[in-house]
C-alpha cells in the first residue's frame, strides 16, 4: 500500500496511465483484426487497404511506448507478406 504523498500520486498516475494503455492496445488489436479477416475473405483490396490503415497504428503503439519497435516492425512484414501473397 502506498504510504508516501509521492507514492500515493504514483499510484494514481499508473492506474491513468494503464487504462490509456489498454485502450490503445486494443485499437491496435482491432485493426490488426480488420487485416486479419480482409485476408480470410480473399479480398486483396480489401485486406491493402485494412493494412494501410493499420500500419499507422502501429507504428503509434511505437512511438507511445505501447509495441516493441521489432514487433511492430514484424507484424506488418507479416501481414504485407499474406496480403501480397492473396490470388
Amino acid at each position: 500500500m502506498a504510504n508516501t504523498p509521492q507514492s500515493k500520486k504514483r499510484a494514481r498516475q499508473n492506474e491513468r496511465r494503464a487504462a490509456v494503455n489498454k485502450n490503445r492496445k486494443s485499437r491496435i488489436r482491432t485493426f490488426l483484426r480488420k487485416v486479419e479477416e480482409a485476408i480470410a475473405t480473399g479480398d486483396k483490396s480489401a485486406a491493402a487497404t485494412a493494412l494501410q490503415s493499420a500500419q499507422p497504428e502501429l507504428m503509434r503503439g511505437v512511438t507511445k511506448g505501447i509495441l516493441h519497435k521489432n514487433t511492430a516492425a514484424r507484424k506488418m512484414s507479416r501481414l504485407s507478406a499474406r496480403v501480397k501473397a492473396i490470388a
